[in-house]
């Protein structure tokens, strides 16, 4: 169905028979399990004999003449992907990156190609690079129908790119082809960040023996970008966990190991008590940021819905892409200060896409129920994709075209008082009478638990500036149709 589904962001799974413990069982929904007295004991021990394993020699290895950075086995990391203009989340302003794409026609060859090429790994190159990991992109990719199935490492950048992209028909829709072209998540990219994962989780099962590290969120969905955190979700056991109890003493153990013995390559560890606790740290292997939570499973199942919606219909990723563009761009994409999460915007997207007059999307829980069921076990997520065909959708409207229309509908036909959007309905919903609902400003459904994504948005300054920039922007492309007037496309693209 996509690339990169089979194995990649998810640790290996043992054969049923070889499991042990039944670890990541079907997973209850409404289970209010605690970690007994013991296994919090077990974790302290753990976690005091990994750091007695250093044996007193930490300072002393910190204060030596710094050497090439590598993780603690010595794993290489392809050091010449990252882009020059960023170290983690800081730009240098004084540098820049050649606007060589801007003018690249669709089906021209990649700059990226050797890149690529050097990212990708055979089977046994694998084996050795992510030691305990299964091997990476062993996977098939269907772009439609038609075509045989290929594996990744047999083409070229520039053919994934051929065969997934839609055609240009008007300069509106070539500026959000190009713009996604130039900042969409390269394949190396997506390297880096499992071998960060893979390394972590070897550290953090010395604590939790039966933990597995999930690689989630954009950086898997098919929706992530070149600068785009990491999210990664430990499973420590296979019942939900009390997030603000058990989650933040698991996540205290967490960090004391990155900021003892992992400060070699792993920098600013910060414990956030939120909702759901995170601890965020930066990869200096990697140059990427990233934020780690506990047991929360729905990220896990929404993870690979969302890939399945990105690849499913070649015109939803170009257009996820520059709308996350233009609200970061427009300061109304960030949760922490009460704007729109990148989540909610790709669902409200794909909401957009299900409520046409001729739909582009379909609801895939509805059409598919067995392959995303909200009771499946973990290890068998990630296949459920691979067995969906693309959406052949009767409606050839232009990305520009679907663009206009997606501002269009939020900004004068969406009843933001009365309705709720709900990709699972594929369609606009009455919202429910409860407090999880009641006086909220916008209302997006989460797919899996139903929670609402958008709460943050709970200052009605906030609601009414992301009204305007939507209703300012579809005024402004139905006019000029030219994506420059409402998103600055030089510096998006040296932003990546």
């Amino acid at each position: 169905m996509f690339p990169n589904s089979s194995n990649l962001g998810r640790p290996p799974f043992p054969p049923k028979h070889l499991q042990q413990n039944n670890f990541l069982n079907k997973v209850p929904l409404n289970v209010r399990p605690v970690l007994s007295h013991q296994q919090i004991i077990n974790a302290h021990v753990n976690f005091q004999n990994a750091m007695a394993s250093l044996g007193g020699n930490l300072a002393t290895a910190l204060a030596r003449t710094p050497q090439p950075l590598t993780y603690g086995n010595g794993s290489p990391v392809n050091t010449s992907a990252p882009s020059p203009t960023f170290r983690g989340k800081k730009r240098l302003s004084e540098q820049s990156v050649p606007y060589d794409v801007k003018r690249q026609r669709y089906r021209s060859p990649r700059r990226e190609t050797p890149a690529i090429n050097q990212a990708v790994p055979s089977t046994e190159e694998s084996a050795c690079l992510f030691s305990g990991s299964s091997p990476l992109f062993n996977v098939c990719y269907v772009p439609d129908l038609s075509i045989r199935v290929p594996r990744l490492q047999d083409i070229s950048f520039s053919d994934v790119t051929e065969t997934t992209l839609p055609l240009a028909k008007d300069k509106l829709s070539q500026q959000v082809l190009e713009l996604f072209q130039a900042c969409q998540q390269q394949t190396c990219d997506l390297n880096r960040k499992e071998l960060c994962r893979s390394e972590l989780q070897r550290e953090i099962q010395r604590i939790f023996p039966c933990s597995r590290l999930f690689l989630v969120g954009s950086s898997l969905n098919g929706f992530g970008t070149r600068t785009s955190d990491g999210d990664l979700c430990l499973v420590v056991k296979e019942e939900p966990v009390n997030q603000k109890t058990e989650a933040r003493h698991i996540l205290s153990l967490v960090q004391k190991l990155f900021s003892t013995k992992l400060s070699s390559y792993i920098e600013r560890p910060q414990l956030i008590r939120a909702k759901v606790p995170i601890v965020k740290f930066r990869d200096k292997v990697s140059c990427v940021e990233f934020d780690l939570n506990v047991n929360n499973i729905v990220g896990i199942r929404n993870t690979f819905l969302l890939r399945t919606y990105a690849y499913v219909e070649k015109r939803v990723r170009p257009l996820v892409l520059v709308v996350k563009k233009w609200a970061s761009f427009h300061d109304i994409n960030d949760a922490s200060r009460g704007t729109l999460s990148s989540y909610s915007l790709v669902l409200m997207v794909l909401h957009y896409l299900q409520t046409l007059p001729e739909p582009i999307l379909p609801s895939l829980q509805k059409n598919y129920p067995e392959s995303f069921d909200p009771t499946m076990q973990l290890h068998l997520v990630h296949q459920a994709p691979c067995t969906i065909p693309p959406y052949l959708s009767k409606n050839e409207s232009s990305l520009g075209e679907l663009l206009i229309g997606f501002f269009k509908y939020y900004a004068t036909e969406f009843d933001w008082s009365h309705q709720m959007i709900s990709v699972r309905e594929a369609k606009a919903i009455p919202r429910p009478d409860d407090v999880e609902w009641r006086n909220k400003y916008i209302c997006v459904e989460e797919p899996f638990d139903r929670t609402n994504t958008a709460r943050a948005v709970h200052e009605k300054q906030k609601f009414d500036t992301i009204k305007e920039e939507f209703f300012k922007s579809w005024q402004i492309l139905r006019d000029k149709k030219d994506l420059s007037f409402v998103l600055p496309l030089r510096a998006t693209i040296q932003r990546r």
